[in-house]
């Protein structure tokens, strides 16, 4: 599957523009809209952030401190004060945000009829009303994709009968419970004629996960598969 675009002409199904960090937090979800875009576009060298860090393989958390305390020009400087300001808003509205440089991924895909890392296509789900707040600011950005134009893994009856053989027992409420166990049901494959799109960077998303009582679909999206050498700086709560 190619890269998705990142700007289409016209938002893609189920999301909605927005223009303000109150809009996108205080809109409540209705009909078919289960992803709020804040597009923006935000000053600053991010690049020249992330090449400042000293980070390993894997995911390293950054806090303001570290983010404070590096050697930076001008341009990165400005990009550390967007970071700082994201941070700060989405902490004073109880989010929990975390900041992540994402430098591949040390574990690999499990193997099996189902692949159940964050590079699938997938919703994420909470046993509360909660949404998914998320923002790509350098490197390769989520991909989202309609709901209409994916089938759960589960649903696909030859995914379905190799998960059953795995299981090793009958195609009952049992093997239901055994799928949630092991999260297969949250994920989904792309229709033939399905159209991705791109989150793009600089952008704040809030997207639908699923709850009980959740008024929309939740909302389907992946993380891109890893590039070695290139790293994503990533707002996530």
């Amino acid at each position: 599957m190619t890269t998705p675009p990142s700007h289409p002409a016209h938002p893609p199904t189920r999301v909605q523009i927005v223009d303000s960090f109150d809009t996108l937090v205080g809109t409540p979800w209705a009909g078919d809209i289960n992803a709020l875009c804040w597009r923006r576009e935000l000053e600053g060298d991010f690049a020249e952030v992330v090449a400042a860090l000293a980070v390993g393989p894997g995911i390293t958390s950054l806090d303001a401190e570290t983010l404070r305390g590096l050697s930076l020009g001008p341009a990165g400087r400005k990009a550390v004060a967007c970071l700082l300001e994201d941070l700060h808003r989405l902490d004073a509205h109880g989010l929990q945000p975390t900041l992540d440089c994402i430098n591949g991924y040390t574990n690999d895909p499990q193997p099996g009829p189902v692949r159940t890392d964050v590079c699938s296509f997938h919703v994420d789900s909470a046993t509360a009303e909660a949404d998914t707040y998320l923002c790509t600011y350098h490197g390769a950005s989520s991909w989202g994709l309609p709901n209409e134009q994916a089938v759960r893994r589960i649903d696909q009856p030859e995914t379905r009968t190799a998960l059953l053989q795995a299981y090793g027992g009958a195609d009952d409420a049992a093997f239901d419970a055994w799928l949630e166990e092991h999260f297969y049901n949250l994920h989904y494959a792309a229709l033939p004629e399905a159209q991705p799109y791109a989150f793009g960077t600089a952008h704040l998303w809030r997207i639908a996960t699923l709850w009980p009582g959740c008024p929309v679909p939740p909302c389907i999206h992946r993380a891109p598969d890893p590039l070695p050498g290139y790293k994503r700086l990533l707002l996530i709560s």
